[in-house]
């Protein structure tokens, strides 16, 4: 089961939900058959158990009896907080046990589980408030697993510590939603948070199929502390057709046959143009070189000279 991208439920109807972190890591599906083994599959259907195998005495955890746990694999930094880019060095050895096993050592992860499908009999149909209690009285918690809370209303309040606290986010969950299988529903609504911050356009890459003569992404920076540009990513959604349009003058305008990102990034097919044009976009967070991770272009910032703009780097770029 998926949840649909939205925002908080109604005020009114505050109560009838449940409020779930958002976490940052791989969505698996952990199958015990009850001989004290266990299965992870990846929302492809993929199994990943030799990936992780430190999550393997999990297994044993519930005796003899069958279940069918819904949860998420994080990697974890030093302040505790889910790092994708961690998580990644992980992901693709479920069939190279001895690099994994190198791997266990080096970034363990952590299993978050938040349903439970299945314990002994289906509870597909069973309402989500019921299959939450039902795994809460699991006690599962372990060196390497954990049930998080769930908080039912406040939601608001939920959202803003989520934002306080760095987050990826909120997992907004109805009281009585029965478990869809590969559904994404409307039953179960994520809120992703974003960050916005002014960059400064130094390039770009030419668009493909409908968008030939276009660009298809921007490629921008900001400054650091010795006042170069450094390059954070490449933005490619965010616009609409018109403002597409508009862009692509803009960028002809400002060709230029010299790169100024220092150092020089490794885009193939990158179009390079002077360093005039200033833009706000909204990202997740960034990866530890500061790399800005699902980028998403707000609006141009006409307004704005990169002398004047605030595009700068920030000193920590976590």
């Amino acid at each position: 089961m998926l949840a649909t991208p939205g925002s908080l439920p109604p005020a009114a109807q505050d109560a009838r939900w449940a409020y779930e972190t958002k976490q940052d890591g791989q969505r698996v599906m952990v199958y015990l058959p009850g001989d004290g083994t266990l299965v992870l599959r990846a929302r492809s259907g993929e199994v990943i158990t030799g990936a992780y195998p430190e999550l393997a005495p999990l297994g044993a955890a519930l005796g003899a009896v069958p279940a069918i746990l819904d949860g998420e694999v994080l990697a974890l930094d030093p302040d505790g907080r889910a790092d994708f880019q961690l998580l990644q060095s992980r992901m693709g050895l479920a069939h190279a046990p001895a690099r994994a096993a190198r791997r266990s050592a080096q970034v363990p992860v952590h299993l978050v589980l938040f349903d439970v499908p299945y314990l002994g009999e289906p509870l597909l149909r069973e309402p989500y408030v019921r299959r939450r209690a039902r795994l809460t009285e699991l006690g599962l918690s372990g060196p390497y697993w954990s049930t998080p809370g769930a908080v039912t209303g406040h939601g608001r309040q939920a959202l803003a510590a989520t934002r306080e606290h760095g987050l990826e986010g909120l997992v907004c969950k109805r009281l009585d939603s029965v478990y869809e299988p590969g559904v994404r529903s409307r039953a179960w609504i994520k809120i992703r948070n974003l960050r916005a911050e002014d960059v400064i356009v130094g390039g770009w890459l030419p668009g493909k199929g409908r968008l030939t003569g276009l660009p298809g992404a921007v490629l921008v920076g900001q400054r650091d502390t010795a006042g170069r540009l450094r390059y954070v990513g490449g933005v490619g959604t965010g616009w609409s057709e018109a403002e597409r349009t508009r862009l692509a003058e803009l960028l002809a305008d400002a060709a230029s046959g010299r790169c100024p990102f220092e150092p020089v990034p490794r885009v193939p097919g990158a179009r390079w143009v002077l360093p005039r044009l200033v833009g706000e976009v909204g990202y997740s967070t960034r990866t530890r070189s500061g790399l800005l991770r699902q980028p998403s272009w707000l609006r141009l910032r006409p307004d704005l000279s990169p002398q004047e703009s605030a595009a700068d780097l920030p000193r920590d770029p976590a």
